[in-house]
């Protein structure tokens, strides 16, 4: 069984879905605290050729509250402002009609309270429309049990639950995790670097590490599905 456990972010960059597609079981690290200026509520967008964020907005923001405690305040006018850049900016990219649609529907269906739900309901409506097998979990439900333990003791506790074999982080977890200390409870860590992941994106310079909306509006399922693999497992 090999495990990931992450934040929720918004629309994630394709490296997160590297890292879902290389793992049998995705944890939404959703009970932990909120990071100011991360990608839980905000990632990047291609406008006139140059990376421009989009942010979730959100209630009372602190880093001293739960991500899955913080509300939304993502209103009807924001959503139709967000929902008009994309179309205005993407309206000419080779899969705009598969993808506008559905994050019209996504932003526009009034069930989701929280970012912790927007974030990890974004990155499943992704997961489904590639068809990834990946199953997903919020530590939340599946591991509140495990609440009071910080840092690498709660990851390598949730692992075992999940009855890990194999524990893959993202590359910037190289300073925060210890192999030995994983290899202790018989669980391999193992650390995803992605390569560089060129596409054409209409005829400027290649900007990278986009949200993957920006992936989808210019490669089909299969060229993505290609692309989640161009990584190395250190």
């Amino acid at each position: 069984m090999k495990v990931a456990i992450m934040q929720p972010y918004i629309f994630p960059y394709i490296g997160y879905f590297q890292l879902i597609n290389a793992v049998d079981t995705f944890v939404f690290f959703d009970d932990v605290n909120f990071i100011k200026k991360g990608f839980i509520n905000r990632n990047n967008l291609l406008i006139k050729g140059e990376r421009s964020p989009f942010t979730i907005s959100c209630k009372k923001i602190s880093q001293n509250k739960f991500i899955n405690k913080t509300e939304l305040n993502f209103d009807s006018k924001e959503i139709s402002k967000l929902l008009f850049t994309i179309k205005h900016n993407y309206n000419k990219a080779p899969y705009f009609k598969n993808i506008y649609p559905l994050l019209e529907n996504f932003f526009c269906l009034d069930n989701k309270k929280t970012i912790s739900v927007m974030a990890a309901e974004s990155t499943m409506l992704v997961a489904k429309y590639l068809n990834l097998n990946t199953t997903f979990k919020y530590s939340s439900i599946s591991h509140h049990d495990s609440i009071s333990l910080k840092g690498e003791n709660r990851i390598i506790t949730i692992c075992k639950k999940e009855k890990a074999i194999q524990y893959i982080n993202p590359i910037g977890g190289v300073d925060l995790y210890e192999k030995p200390k994983f290899k202790v409870h018989n669980i391999d860590l193992n650390f995803l670097k992605p390569n560089a992941i060129p596409y054409k994106q209409f005829n400027n310079d290649f900007v990278p590490w986009l949200s993957i909306i920006d992936v989808l509006m210019f490669n089909s399922i299969n060229s993505v599905k290609q692309l989640l693999n161009n990584y190395e497992l250190l």
